[in-house]
């Protein structure tokens, strides 16, 4: 990856994370989850899913399914940097005459699958990557999953099956941002070793620093083992381009005012004075 490319991403990824952060008022969002995969998001519809924005149902296109539903203001933010969505429609975030809402809605072009009780689309991935398989076809099926979300048995299920079924082309990403909900995962239950664990049930298993472009692209871009689910774990922090509340338990979910708004803006632009204190948040 070129010095350029790398700078056209981070740009990207900047814009992404101002339209989360402008998400936060007027109701809140899952703010802190929303900025840890803020750069996987990115590089995935910049440089891996095959997409045709003028034909979003075409049988040859990739899927990426955002099974960590809450993380909505990431996926919605990319799409207006992609030219998928309109910008000024995200204004209408938690309006009961638009489809923005805090997880996935398929009224969006783009969005696969309805998301927001974690652990079910995994099984969903799986079930249309077996479905790409048997058509012989060479679409790519990516699902980004949380962490805390691993605890739900039925990623653990959709593994064995998806292994036993040689879906080679199914791609499961973990944004391992440590959190699950208001907690530390490995205070609530404990996910490591984590890699172990996924090569215990037939995947072959990488492991990146999440905000690293040139990291994400090795990783997507190497060859898969043949028969074998691949799941990419992507070390993250929770928060991250807001000093003021990364890797903070209790900015999960957030709902920050206008005057808070533009703090968090600035400080996302490097100003350190700019950081809030308040505790307007809203924990859910």
């Amino acid at each position: 990856m070129t010095n350029e490319q790398s700078a056209e991403l981070q740009s990207t990824a900047l814009r992404v994370r101002e339209h989360i952060i402008r998400l936060s008022a007027g109701g809140g969002c899952f703010i802190g989850a929303s900025l840890s995969c803020v750069e996987i998001m990115v590089y995935l519809y910049t440089h891996v899913i095959r997409r045709n924005a003028d034909n979003p149902h075409d049988p040859k296109r990739d899927y990426l399914f955002l099974s960590k539903g809450h993380d909505v203001p990431a996926l919605y933010g990319t799409f207006v940097e992609m030219g998928w969505l309109a910008e000024e429609r995200l204004s209408n975030h938690l309006s009961t005459q638009d489809s923005i809402y805090w997880h996935p809605n398929r009224q969006i072009p783009g969005v696969e699958f309805h998301s927001g009780s974690l652990g079910h689309l995994p099984a969903v991935a799986a079930g249309v990557a077996l479905d790409c398989k048997l058509r012989g076809s060479k679409n790519r099926v990516v699902v980004i999953t949380g962490d805390g979300e691993l605890n739900e048995g039925s990623v653990w299920e959709t593994l064995l099956v998806a292994n036993a079924y040689g879906l080679d082309n199914l791609t499961l990403v973990v944004d391992r941002n440590m959190f699950q909900a208001n907690i530390r995962t490995e205070e609530l239950v404990p996910l490591e070793p984590l890699a172990d664990k996924f090569k215990a049930f037939g995947c072959e298993v990488r492991r990146i620093d999440g905000h690293d472009y040139e990291q994400l692209e090795e990783a997507f871009d190497g060859g898969e083992e043949k028969g074998k689910v691949k799941v990419i774990i992507a070390d993250t922090v929770r928060g991250k381009g807001l000093p003021s509340i990364e890797a903070r338990a209790d900015r999960w979910f957030c709902a920050f005012s206008g005057d808070e708004v533009a703090q968090l803006l600035e400080e996302l632009h490097g100003n350190k004075e700019a950081s809030i204190e308040s505790e307007t948040l809203v924990v859910r």
